[in-house]
């Protein structure tokens, strides 16, 4: 068959095409592998500086390089060494800056505060600050720390650190590989200093609101636990690192070390080698120290709050509280549904809460027993004491049972009608605006409180006049209260019913003490795998 000319160019025309589709496809393919090979040495793609509009408050170069340098090889360098706590008034990142730039120039040095230092940082060449506060007039990656570290791993150094032994940082990298991706994701060396970096067993409950700190013991080979308390410098991996919901809070080992501890993660803290530090104490004033002093205090509470944490318990047995008090408001709401907003974050009552609740109890009965007022524990603060001896985890008030026919002998009690009465302690009596019963609460401020519910006999049967729409507010028989039998509660001795069992299932119903549930089970039901 013959081909005509036509055909032929047409031919020809394919052909060609199919060839330029073939060389452009191989070319795309060898720029991929490329950028694969510089993605494994640099982990992630740097910012230019021109881009960021100054936002970042450059002084100087970005390191070598633009800040990628160059370490005996073409990768570059495998760390950014990052402070983050110095204070404005007094510091040395130029000094620490310059000591780490003199033996390890290729390393990116980054300081970074939460707003511009003033005075100003004059940093060195090589030396870079980030401000984390955002700027109506930059991009939102100027104010990120993930956006500005492009190495494996970061170096976390306090203020005040020198480096004289410039292969320390592959020491440290080497112990952390050698881990092998398992429970220590942090590896540590401790700075000379008057006090020895000590390490510490850090648990954390969110659903109590807590944190323990306890001592840790040591190895032949260095201490792994879950924190460190004093100074050391930190390696971490730059992925860890900035995985953390708040991966440079401050305080920064309580932010870091509480996230960590939260995922089961170990810091390894070595015996050598160790970091010098040319500049102990770091404030040269008496007042500088307190202010120092002041602005850590007011860092941790924030830096708790924003976690959630309110009950801090430390090593040598003392306890921090960041949770409410006598001139504070309770630490949750209204309660809608007999469901606290809280167990709708699986968590329970505050300790701070519990810690007043008691209080007030405890204030509250011995009011009553030197009255003469015949009281028991009711409901679900009955259920309490026969579970735990104490308050229900998850409650947010007490309630306890009254003779009506007592409140004549006791002056908190007797004049209610006409008034609330504060007392001299700050507690507050009244008559409840939901019923006909009476309530203590903590204070003017803090209304957490005690309800007393009035009951008289009646044909040998405990009744009131009103009743609210509470399963357990139902008539029972006196001989439950004759008589009444003291019981463990809230760190007292409180009276109950004689036969609280069968007390509490007239109440609750068959098996309540056995089967714990949230109070209102069709809003929020207890796992009672986690009880």
């Amino acid at each position: 068959m013959r081909i005509s000319f036509c055909q032929g160019l047409l031919t020809g025309a394919i052909i060609l095409n199919l060839l330029i589709l073939y060389y452009v496809s191989r070319a795309q393919q060898q720029m991929m592998e490329k950028r694969k090979d510089f993605g494994r040495g640099t982990k992630r793609v740097a910012l230019p500086a021109s881009g960021l509009g100054g936002g970042l408050g450059v002084n100087g170069g970005a390191g070598a390089n633009g800040g990628i340098g160059v370490e005996g090889h073409s990768r570059g360098p495998r760390v950014t060494v990052l402070l983050r706590e110095f204070e404005n008034f007094e510091n040395y990142v130029v000094d620490v800056a310059n000591s780490f730039l003199h033996h390890r120039p290729e390393l990116p040095f980054l300081a970074v505060a939460d707003l511009s230092p003033y005075p100003p940082l004059v940093l060195p060449e090589g030396a870079r600050l980030l401000v984390l506060s955002p700027s109506p007039d930059q991009p939102p990656q100027a104010h990120r720390p993930e956006f500005h570290v492009q190495t494996e791993f970061v170096l976390l150094v306090p203020d005040g650190v020198e480096l004289e032994q410039p292969r320390v940082v592959e020491r440290l990298i080497k112990e952390l590989e050698g881990e092998g991706g398992g429970p220590v994701r942090l590896v540590a060396a401790p700075v000379l200093v008057r006090s020895a970096v000590q390490c510490l067993h850090l648990r954390v409950n969110l659903r109590e609101w807590t944190a323990t700190y306890s001592p840790a013991a040591s190895g032949s080979s260095g201490s792994v636990c879950t924190a460190l308390q004093g100074d050391a410098v930190v390696l971490v991996r730059t992925e860890d690192l900035f995985n953390l919901s708040v991966p440079l809070g401050r305080p920064l080992f309580s932010a870091l070390f509480v996230q960590t501890a939260l995922r089961g993660w170990k810091v390894k803290l070595l015996e050598s080698p160790c970091f010098s530090a040319g500049h102990r104490p770091l404030f040269s004033s008496a007042h500088n120290q307190w202010k120092a002093d002041t602005r850590l205090k007011e860092a941790t509470g924030k830096l708790m709050r924003s976690f959630g944490l309110k009950r801090i318990l430390l090593p040598e047995g003392k306890e921090q509280w960041y949770g409410c008090g006598k001139e504070t408001p309770r630490c949750f709401g209204t309660v809608q549904e007999d469901t606290p907003d809280y167990l709708y974050l699986d968590r329970w009552t505050p300790p701070c809460c519990l810690r007043a609740l008691r209080e007030t109890t405890k204030y509250v009965i011995n009011i009553l027993e030197s009255s003469g007022v015949r009281y028991w524990l009711e409901g679900g603060s009955l259920l309490g004491a026969i579970r735990h001896q104490d308050i229900i985890p998850w409650d947010y008030d007490v309630d306890l049972g009254i003779y009506l026919d007592d409140i004549p002998n006791c002056d908190h009690l007797k004049n209610l009608d006409a008034g609330s009465l504060v007392d001299a302690n700050g507690y507050v009596w009244e008559r409840a605006v939901e019923g006909d019963f009476y309530r203590v609460q903590y204070s003017e401020a803090n209304h957490l409180h005690v309800d007393l519910w009035p009951f008289y006999s009646r044909n040998g049967v405990m009744t009131k006049d009103t009743w609210t729409e509470h399963k357990q507010d139902v008539e029972f028989p006196e001989h439950f209260l004759q008589p009444l039998v003291p019981m463990p509660f809230a760190g007292i001795s409180a009276y109950g019913p004689n036969n609280h069992r069968a007390f509490l299932e007239l109440k609750f119903g068959e098996g309540v003490i056995e089967n714990p549930q949230y109070p209102n089970p069709a809003k929020k039901r207890l796992d009672r795998g986690k009880f």
